[in-house]
């Protein structure tokens, strides 16, 4: 396989099309080498349109949407970021990317292990990967101006979005199979929340979310 010609293809037939159109989001898909976050047994589906199972329930979502979350977020060279739902690490490489620090949660060792090893591979020193349970939030370094769920939620903990700062944004899927919604919740200055609808999806449930059944991949 040419890899980097692939990679080409991921962005000009996956990732444009999605409305993706940042520069500087594509352009960073050319520098995090998604393939090196990839298991090695599955590597030749690294920029293939489909969830790539990691194990425990995990998986790496499809390329074209890390890349419009990572778009969305508007990342700003002094955010502080919380992702929830480490797996592999490769979202996280990418906001510690354009951001100052990104704190990832991950509730399965194994995959914490990997992740940590993937990262320290990449050069990502502003990632902290930490084990536990982070459904609803893990206010050891919060408040956040960041906060990513890189897994579903049937509803949306109202403990999570008290840890964004005033001003903060959050990613999250919201709802259960065979509907759920990635959506962009906002907290304003004055304490108020607006949320809004950027896309349907299915991704695997996050351990031990509130409110509905697990799905697995």
């Amino acid at each position: 396989m040419d890899i980097e010609q692939a990679r080409f293809n991921m962005v000009e037939q996956q990732i444009r099309p999605w409305d993706v159109l940042e520069q500087e989001v594509l352009d960073l898909l050319f520098v995090v080498k998604r393939e090196t976050f990839v298991p090695a047994p599955l590597r030749q589906l690294a920029f293939v349109d489909t969830a790539i199972p990691l194990g425990h329930g995990a998986a790496m979502l499809e390329p074209k949407i890390e890349a419009r979350v990572l778009q969305e977020l508007k990342l700003k060279s002094t955010d502080t970021v919380l992702e929830i739902g480490t797996g592999s690490g490769y979202m996280a490489a990418l906001l510690g990317a354009r951001a100052s620090q990104v704190t990832t949660v991950e509730i399965e060792p194994a995959l914490a292990d990997m992740a940590r090893q993937n990262l320290a591979a990449a050069g990502a020193l502003n990632v902290r990967v930490e084990v536990g349970d982070a459904a609803q939030g893990w206010p050891t370094h919060a408040p956040y101006d960041v906060i990513v769920v890189s897994g579903a939620l049937p509803v949306l903990p109202q403990e999570l979005v008290a840890q964004l700062r005033p001003g903060g944004r959050m990613v999250a899927f919201i709802g259960e199979a065979p509907v759920m919604n990635c959506v962009l919740v906002k907290l304003n200055a004055d304490g108020t929340q607006s949320q809004e609808t950027l896309f349907e999806t299915v991704v695997p449930t996050l351990r031990n979310a509130r409110g509905g059944q697990r799905f697995v991949f």
